[in-house]
C-alpha cells in the first residue's frame, strides 16, 4: 500500500507565496511521476503541474506557468509545489497524485494514488 500526504496549505494574502509538500510512504516504488491538481468550489478538479520520476521533466498548466514551480527530492520521497504571486483564483484544495509511469500525465484518470488534499485560501 502507498500513501500520499500533502501539507503546507493555509490562508495567505494575494501576492504572497506558499510551498506545498507531498510525501510518499509505504510502497514507494509504486510511485514515479507525480502531479498536482486543484479543485475550487463549484469547479471540476484541474491539472496544475507534473514532474517525472527522476525530476528531469516538468509540466505546467498555462494558467500557472511562471508562478508555480514543481520539484522533488527523491531521497525524502517528497514532491513540492512552490506557488508565487498567489491570486484569488488560486484558492482551492490542492491534491497530490502519483503514478507508476516515469512521465507525468495531465489526466487524473492516469493516477491511481491520491492524497487527501490541502486547502489553500487566498485573501485580498
Amino acid at each position: 500500500q502507498v500513501t500520499l500526504v500533502e501539507s503546507g496549505g493555509g490562508l495567505v494574502q494575494a501576492g504572497e507565496s506558499l510551498r506545498l509538500s507531498c510525501t510518499v510512504s509505504g510502497y514507494t516504488d509504486s510511485v514515479a511521476a507525480m502531479a498536482w491538481f486543484r479543485q475550487a468550489p463549484g469547479k471540476e478538479r484541474e491539472f496544475v503541474s507534473g514532474i517525472s520520476g527522476h525530476g528531469s521533466y516538468t509540466d505546467y498548466a498555462d494558467s500557472v506557468r511562471g508562478r508555480f514551480f514543481v520539484s522533488r527530492d527523491n531521497a525524502k520521497y517528497t514532491a513540492y509545489l512552490q506557488i508565487d504571486s498567489l491570486k484569488l483564483e488560486d484558492g482551492a484544495v490542492y491534491y497530490c497524485a502519483g503514478q507508476a509511469g516515469e512521465s507525468p500525465s495531465r489526466s487524473e484518470q492516469d493516477y491511481r494514488t491520491w492524497g487527501q488534499g490541502t486547502q489553500v485560501t487566498v485573501s485580498s
